[in-house]
């Protein structure tokens, strides 16, 4: 890792394209991927600089606001969990614009949100929504991109 973006930090691997769409789809990656035989030594992948802060994003946004408060993480998480059952409206987008932004900013790392978009995913997938967003991270001047598909 260059010692410019040590500051961000490492973690294990679990969103490897650095997308995703549920919890359920999210697991640690091994490193090599692939098939591996018993004899052949493997680890456990690590998201490292900016991969790590894409993913840190990622699960902060998945993870329900105070879902982790009997871990001590009372403020973790976003609001994006209370959109589900909602119809796909101005309203329903502007809100997840909100809550988006609110749990971004509890991100240290996180100089900026460069741009935000927020609509459906297709005309045929009404009830889903396309979070795509881009940071400034401290330190870097290069933006970081993220990107993330809900349900509603």
């Amino acid at each position: 890792m260059a010692a410019e973006m040590e500051h961000l930090g490492k973690d294990l691997l679990v969103t490897p394209f650095f997308a995703a769409d549920e919890w359920d789809t999210l697991d640690l990656t091994q490193h090599p991927a692939g098939n591996v035989y018993r004899d052949e030594p493997t680890d456990l992948a690590a998201a490292r600089g900016v991969e790590n802060i894409q993913q840190a994003l990622i699960l902060r946004l998945l993870t329900p606001l105070g879902s982790l408060k009997d871990l001590g993480h009372a403020g973790y998480g976003s609001r994006l969990h209370e959109l589900i059952g909602e119809e796909n409206v101005t309203a329903a987008q502007l809100r997840a614009r909100a809550y988006v932004i609110q749990a971004i900013a509890q991100e240290k790392r996180v100089a900026e949100i460069l741009s935000l978009d927020i609509a459906p995913t297709t005309p045929d997938a009404p009830d889903r929504l396309r979070i795509l967003a881009r940071i400034l991270v401290a330190g870097s001047g290069d933006p970081v991109a993220l990107g993330l598909e809900i349900g509603l």
